[in-house]
C-alpha cells in the first residue's frame, strides 16, 4: 500500500482532543510559543548569557590593558571592502595633542590599514576555566589588539570599552542569575514552611519579612560600603553582594508561596499524604511547591531585571562593585558628569545593554506568567 494511502487512513486528531490528553508542560510550552515578544525576550536573554560564557573569547583585548596616549579614543569603523575585494581592515588612528588647549584628538590614517581576521591570537585566558589559550573571535594581524582595534572606543585611562563590556556583561548577569537562585532558595523554604505550619512559626517568619522590607534601601548600602573591608578581592565583594541581595530580595516570593500553601494545606491529596506517614518537608517540596513551580519561575523571571538593575544602580552609585571589579555599573561611573557625556558620549555604551536585558527578561517573564495557567483563556 502506498504511503499516502496509509497516512490518509491514520485518525486525524483534532486540537481539542489534542490538548485533552496533553501534558501540562506541554500546554505551557504551547502557549507561551504564541507570545512573540516573549520568545524574543528568551532568545535575547540566552544571548546574553552566552556572551556572559564565552566573554573572554569574544573580547578583543585585556580589560585591564591600559594606555595614557589613546584616552577617550572614539569608536573605531570596520570597513569589510577594500579595492572591490572583501578585506575586513581598521585604519590607524594618530593621535595628538593641541600645544595650547592641551586637549588631545585624534585622527584617521586611510593609509595605514590594519587587517582584521577571525580567530586572531591575543591575550592568554582560560576557556571556560579548563585550559588556557589566546585565540580570540576577533583580532588584528600584524600588531596586538590592545593597540589598534578598538570598537566602542576607549575610556579615560584608554583601555577597550568593548572588552569590557563583554566582561562587564558576565559578572552583572551571573550576580542576578545568582541572587535570583538563592532568594528562590530562601522564599521557597521559608514562605513554604510558614504557609503550611501556621502559627507562631508564621508569625515569626512574617515579622521577619517586615522588617526586611522596612529597611531604608541607600542608608542599607551606604553602611554596608563603609563596613565593607577595603582590602577584599573582586571575588569576596561579588560573593557578599550576592548575598546581600538574596537576603533583602527574597521576601516578596516567601509571602507568595505562602499564600499559596495555605490556599492548599487543606486538600485532599495533601491529607493523604499526611495519613500514609508523609514527613512535612516531603509533604511541601515534593506534594505542595509542584503545583506551583511554574508561578515561581515566572516570578523569578521577573525578580531577574530588578536584581540585575540593583546591583547596577549600587555599583554607579560607588556602593556596589568597585575597580578593579568590571560590571555595567562601574564602568558607568565614568560617565557621571556632563562633560564626559558631551565629549565622550561613547561612555554610555553600557546603557544600552541594561535597557535591552530589562527587557528582554521583563517580556519573558511576561510570557511565563501567561502560560503558568495554560487553560486560562
Amino acid at each position: 500500500m502506498p504511503a499516502k494511502a496509509v497516512i490518509d487512513k491514520l485518525p486525524v486528531i483534532d486540537e481539542e482532543e489534542r490538548i485533552s490528553v496533553a501534558s501540562q508542560r506541554q500546554l505551557i510550552w504551547w502557549r507561551f510559543r504564541k507570545h512573540k515578544l516573549a520568545m524574543a525576550g528568551a532568545a535575547i536573554v540566552l544571548f546574553f548569557y552566552f556572551v556572559a560564557l564565552f566573554g573572554d573569547f569574544l573580547s578583543t583585548s585585556d580589560p585591564q590593558a591600559s594606555e595614557g596616549q589613546r584616552s577617550l579614543m572614539p569608536p573605531q569603523a570596520v570597513h569589510l571592502f577594500q579595492d572591490g575585494s572583501f578585506a575586513p581592515h581598521v585604519d590607524a588612528v594618530v593621535g595628538q595633542r593641541d600645544p595650547i588647549t592641551l586637549q588631545r584628538s585624534y585622527a584617521v590614517d586611510p593609509t595605514k590599514r590594519i587587517p582584521v581576521r577571525l580567530f586572531a591570537h591575543g591575550y592568554e585566558y582560560k576557556f571556560l576555566g579548563l585550559f588556557s589559550t589566546d585565540i580570540h573571535l576577533i583580532g588584528t594581524e600584524g600588531t596586538p589588539a590592545e593597540q589598534s582595534l578598538f570598537l566602542l572606543g576607549t575610556d579615560q585611562q584608554g583601555r577597550d570599552i568593548y572588552s569590557r563590556l563583554v566582561l562587564a556583561t558576565r559578572t552583572s548577569m551571573l550576580i542576578g542569575l545568582t541572587g535570583v537562585a538563592l532568594s528562590i532558595v530562601f522564599g521557597v523554604v521559608l514562605g513554604g514552611i510558614s504557609g503550611y505550619y501556621g502559627g507562631v512559626v508564621d508569625t515569626v517568619i512574617q515579622r521577619v519579612i517586615e522588617v526586611l522590607r522596612s529597611i531604608p534601601v541607600i542608608p542599607l548600602w551606604m553602611g554596608l560600603a563603609a563596613a565593607m573591608p577595603k582590602d577584599w578581592s573582586v571575588t569576596q565583594v561579588y560573593l557578599a553582594l550576592t548575598v546581600i541581595l538574596s537576603v533583602i530580595g527574597w521576601t516578596e516570593l516567601g509571602r507568595v508561596v505562602r499564600g499559596r500553601m495555605m490556599q492548599i494545606r487543606r486538600e485532599d491529596f495533601v491529607t493523604a499524604a499526611e495519613l500514609v506517614g508523609s514527613r512535612p518537608r516531603r509533604v511541601i517540596f515534593v506534594h505542595m511547591v509542584p503545583l506551583f513551580a511554574s508561578h515561581i519561575i515566572a516570578a523569578t523571571t521577573l525578580a531577574l531585571p530588578g536584581i540585575i538593575i540593583f546591583e547596577t544602580s549600587l555599583s554607579f552609585l560607588g556602593l556596589g562593585m568597585r575597580p578593579p571589579a568590571i560590571s555595567w555599573g562601574v564602568m558607568l561611573q565614568q560617565a557621571q558628569n556632563v562633560q564626559a557625556v558631551a565629549l565622550s558620549p561613547w561612555m554610555l555604551v553600557p546603557v544600552v545593554p541594561v535597557i535591552v536585558v530589562i527587557l528582554a527578561f521583563n517580556f519573558l517573564g511576561d510570557g511565563l506568567r501567561d502560560a503558568a495557567d495554560p487553560y486560562e483563556l
